[in-house]
């Protein structure tokens, strides 16, 4: 029942980021948006691994430091950059829907990487997820809530975030993962602040209380509550636990519908079911190995 509670509870959180970075965007250049949230997370977890758990984390040292700006460049700096500059022009809901395609992408390039062959069936996962994505894309690029270039940008993030999380998983680390989380998201913030200064419109940027919503949201509710729960479950099941992310595109649809009156129809829940199935199918002998009772 405990798993089950937190389970649902990082859906439900993990999900409302593309919410919460639309409506930062209504006060603020994407950009700026992503820029403050960067620092400020990336800065609070630092100041709380060294200053208030002073003596508990190392500082990084000698090549640590190029894993930790390759690590932020890919998974803060251009990820997180591409999926907030999409959200300006990519409805809500397609923005979860994203997300659950990372694994599709990570099994691929984990086959390259290591020169695996890819099975049939997660060539059959991976075609029905991106399926899924253009079926529930198409009716919103007609009705003005999605564009070919914003779900480029927004795929292209994807393809970033996964190349990044293949890169973590060969790294061996000495750091904990809270002084890697602090490292890479700040360092990720630093790079992307000259993209920040050359093309951010100020102008149109309002620090007010929307602005401030949005960020506090995105920092403490998904970076922080939201991970610390992710982290759990994939301690006590990392297989088990990736069926979690199933959830977060049904409900990224329903925030978005419900806060944005952005539209669901026919074909949202015909592709988030194909993204759904291809996930599963793609992974499905990870799943049968977890299902297996191991011998005492």
């Amino acid at each position: 029942m405990r798993q089950l509670v937190i389970g649902l509870l990082f859906a439900l959180l993990w999900a409302s980021a593309a919410v919460a970075t639309k409506f930062g965007i209504h006060a603020a250049d994407p950009l700026i948006l992503a820029n403050v949230r960067f620092l400020l997370a990336g800065g609070g977890m630092l100041i709380f691994a060294y200053l208030i758990q002073k003596g508990k984390h190392p500082l990084p040292k000698g090549k640590e430091w190029l894993h930790l700006t390759i690590f932020g460049s890919l998974n803060t700096t251009v990820y997180l950059g591409c999926f907030v500059i999409a959200m300006k022009t990519v409805s809500a809901g397609i923005g979860s829907l994203s997300t659950a395609t990372s694994p599709l992408f990570i099994m691929v390039i984990s086959a390259l990487w290591m020169k695996r062959q890819l099975k049939w069936y997660e060539i059959t996962g991976m075609f029905l997820g991106m399926t899924g994505v253009a079926i529930a894309t198409y009716p919103l690029l007609q009705d003005s809530h999605a564009t070919v270039g914003g779900i480029i940008i927004l795929m292209s993030g994807m393809l970033s975030v996964s190349v990044a999380t293949v890169y973590y998983a060969r790294i061996k680390w000495t750091l904990p993962n809270l002084a890697i989380n602090g490292w890479q998201v700040f360092l990720g913030g630093l790079l992307f602040i000259p993209i920040t200064a050359a093309f951010a419109n100020f102008e149109t940027t309002h620090f007010n209380t929307e602005f401030w919503l949005s960020v506090g949201w995105l920092i403490i509710p998904v970076s922080v509550i939201a991970l610390q729960l992710w982290f759990y479950l994939v301690r006590k099941d990392a297989v088990r636990a990736s069926l979690w992310l199933f959830l977060c595109p049904v409900f990224g649809f329903l925030y978005s519908w419900m806060l944005l009156n952005e539209p669901i129809t026919w074909f949202t829940f015909a592709g988030t079911i194909l993204v759904i199935g291809g996930l599963y199918l793609a992974q499905r002998e990870k799943f049968r190995k977890s299902a297996i009772p191991q011998n005492q």
